[in-house]
């Protein structure tokens, strides 16, 4: 990945409907060159997909809640059905295995705590989990789907 790439994913990050042509003048590119560029980068994997960022406000879901699970339980049968059960939940948006006391951390989404008494009621009831901590979000501060390019 070169710098024209970079300035191309860089503009794509931030606005994925940007017509060819203006995308193209703002990376010092033809149209042609431009699109190919942006093919290459989807062959090569640097661009996953396309997706829509949705107002999450809008969509009432105004509690944000990041969940610490402690385990006590190790073994594959376990991990499968806990991961199972929290892919198919949607309110969870992001979900990671960490290092350290903590064994698993989401990020959940819902319109209340009412909402969320809920969703930890149906968590628990499918599985047993030996330890949940949940901190929630009392301001935004920083969201952003555009990755750091200065590694590559």
């Amino acid at each position: 990945m070169n710098d024209i790439d970079k300035k191309i994913l860089s503009q794509l990050q931030e606005d994925a409907d940007i017509p060819i042509a203006e995308l193209s003048k703002k990376v010092n590119l033809s149209a042609t060159p431009c699109w190919a560029r942006i093919n290459k980068l989807y062959k090569e994997g640097y661009i996953k997909k396309k997706v829509a960022v949705a107002d999450r406000n809008k969509l009432n879901l105004k509690t944000v809640a990041f969940v610490s699970i402690r385990t006590n339980q190790h073994n594959m049968e376990w991990a499968k059905k806990f991961i199972s059960i929290l892919s198919s939940m949607p309110e969870v948006v992001e979900f990671y295995r960490l290092s350290g006391s903590i064994d698993y951390l989401l990020k959940v989404l819902v319109p209340s705590m009412d909402e969320y008494n809920t969703f930890y009621t149906k968590l628990t009831s499918q599985i047993d989990i030996f330890s949940v901590a949940t901190s929630f979000s009392m301001e935004e501060i920083k969201q952003t789907s555009s990755l750091p390019l200065n590694y590559v």
